[in-house]
């Protein structure tokens, strides 16, 4: 009974996961390319 239970508790919070991060807007624009340089570093002299 607890093996069933703790099966479903985390199935449906992996399936409520995966809901909610399909739904958002933001997954289908793309950003623009990234730059060559990280953030925070200098271009070496």
């Amino acid at each position: 009974m607890i093996d069933n239970f703790a099966l479903a508790i985390s199935h449906g919070l992996l399936l409520l996961t995966a809901w909610l991060l399909l739904r958002r807007d933001d997954l289908d624009s793309e950003d623009p390319a990234p730059s060559k340089t990280r953030p925070g570093r200098r271009p070496r002299a």
